[in-house]
């Protein structure tokens, strides 16, 4: 019961772990490579719910806070290989009798000890397939990761249990640190069997040639935040209320002139903007009608929208209603958007404009 326990609060807490870990994580590949190879995805999204499920498995089940008031026993064993005093004490193991040989596998002295092995097993495989780390550093952090766990259960859960309610072993650091070195050897095994981590990159840079739907979407929101940044800044600042104003002309209008069709966002991000005339005027054009299409034909809309409500004087449910129709309206305005995008490779105005996103790796972007 404890070990689906822990499973089925990784499975619920993984979707929260892995949206905090989304961003950064885009963020990075897309600047390094320009791309994010689905190889990639896959190993490092079940690393992070791997180290989730074995996590649980350490500290959960949680005891009542009642339980551990006080001290019961000595919660630290320094004494190392006592698993293999206490397997031949206390299972039903008879050298002499064959009959109890499978009877004492089954036993948990022996399955206890057989879990703490296989539970890092994957961890040393992930160190040296994706990390490519040495033997002496899987084995290094291999112990450190079990450290911490031997710690987290010592400190009864940093301190929120005022006693430990775990034992703290140092068998445990032994047979996990055990199981990464075994996992580390079973990969080179393996590996041969599976794409290279050169490969994976070499393929990242060669996607990252062309600029995808979701890397222009990526600039666009980083854009948003670096701009949204600079405003509140710039506001507490200067206290000029049209600093917002200032700021967008300058980050969206002149240093990209300045900088041949990149912004900040997309500098980072390797992604830059070729227009068929890198004329002033021409950008801010194209900036403009943006602006308009995406933001202020919204403000607009609802501007009108309260206009018709005070004029008829339209009571609360009608006014929530016509409210929530604008949202919804919206919501699906930017979803057929992002969708399109996805589909046709590139949006109206970007014919239009005759402007195309072009990749910027292994140029020098800054």
């Amino acid at each position: 019961m404890g070990y689906m326990l822990s499973i089925k609060t990784a499975l619920f807490i993984f979707p929260f772990i892995s949206f905090l870990f989304t961003i950064p994580f885009i963020l990075r590949w897309y600047h390094k490579y320009g791309s994010i190879h689905p190889l990639r995805v896959v190993v490092v999204y079940s690393f992070i719910f791997y180290l989730l499920t074995i996590y649980f498995l350490v500290i959960l089940p949680l005891p009542d806070r009642n339980e551990v008031l006080k001290p019961t026993s000595s919660m630290m064993r320094l004494v190392p290989f006592t698993f293999v005093s206490d397997f031949l004490k206390e299972t039903s193991l008879n050298i002499t009798q064959p009959t109890t040989y499978i009877k004492s596998l089954m036993e948990p002295c022996f399955y206890v000890v057989l879990f703490n092995i296989l539970m890092t097993i994957p961890f040393g495989m992930y160190l040296r397939y994706y990390f490519k780390y040495s033997f002496k550093k899987t084995f290094i952090i291999t112990f450190l990761l079990s450290l911490f766990f031997e710690v987290t259960q010592l400190t009864g859960l940093y301190f929120i249990y005022p006693y430990p309610y775990r034992l703290f072993d140092v068998d445990d650091l032994i047979l996990n640190t055990l199981g990464g070195l075994l996992g580390y050897f079973l990969m080179g095994v393996v590996r041969k069997y599976l794409p290279t981590r050169e490969f994976i990159d070499k393929n990242s840079l060669e996607m990252g040639r062309e600029v995808s739907p979701l890397r222009r979407i990526t600039v666009f929101f980083l854009d948003v935040f670096l701009y949204i940044c600079f405003v509140l800044i710039g506001f507490l600042f200067f206290h000029y209320k049209y600093t917002w104003l200032v700021i967008f002309v300058i980050y969206y209008i002149f240093y990209p002139f300045i900088k041949k069709g990149k912004t900040l966002g997309s500098s980072f991000l390797n992604v830059r903007v070729q227009y068929p005339k890198m004329k002033l005027l021409f950008i801010t054009t194209r900036i403009l009608f943006l602006y308009f299409y995406y933001f202020f034909s919204f403000y607009i809309v609802l501007r009108v929208v309260t206009f018709i409500k005070d004029f008829f004087n339209l009571g609360t449910g009608f006014s929530v209603l016509i409210y929530l129709g604008v949202v919804f309206f919206s919501f699906g305005f930017y979803v057929v958007n992002f969708i399109g995008l996805f589909v046709s490779k590139e949006m109206f105005y970007d014919v239009f404009f005759q402007t195309k996103f072009l990749s910027t790796i292994g140029e020098d972007v800054y």
